[in-house]
């Protein structure tokens, strides 16, 4: 009898069910990109299958984000070719409903301000702990 692979229970859970969540981190550290990578994938998220996606600037960031469309994107203020604002300002003009929270060290009024009047959902102040960017996944997903 030849075993058909509907055979054996499956104890992971049905993979075609989950739908994905795309998250793009924007950020010219190396580091930083990883560091966010691992807290993301350490997230619990029932029913979504988690995709990280990198940018390691301004124009890198608005280019992945037209490409792959992410659920959520965290960008860095202060990057080499495109700037975290000007990045925002291109993608907002993209896509109006895009969810781009700020992540910057450089926490200015004046930068922050103006990154939330250019369309940005929200604000994280860098180091970045698991708990701020679950939490922040958590209100993008609304529960």
């Amino acid at each position: 009898r030849k075993g058909g692979e509907n055979d054996f229970p499956n104890y992971f859970g049905n993979q075609k069910s989950m739908k994905k969540f795309k998250v793009l981190v924007c950020d010219d550290s190396k580091l930083i990109r990883m560091k966010m990578k691992q807290t993301l994938q350490d997230i619990e998220l029932t029913g979504y299958e988690m995709e990280v996606l990198e940018a390691a600037d301004g124009q890198q960031g608005i280019d992945v984000y037209k490409q792959k469309i992410p659920n959520v994107m965290f960008v860095d203020m202060v990057m080499p070719v495109k700037t975290g604002l000007e990045a925002i300002v291109e993608i907002m003009e993209f896509d109006p409903k895009a969810k781009i929270v700020m992540a910057s060290s450089v926490g200015t009024k004046e930068n922050l301000k103006k990154a939330l009047e250019s369309g940005a959902y929200d604000f994280i102040q860098k180091p970045l702990d698991s708990t701020k960017v679950s939490n922040m996944i958590m209100r993008v997903l609304g529960r």
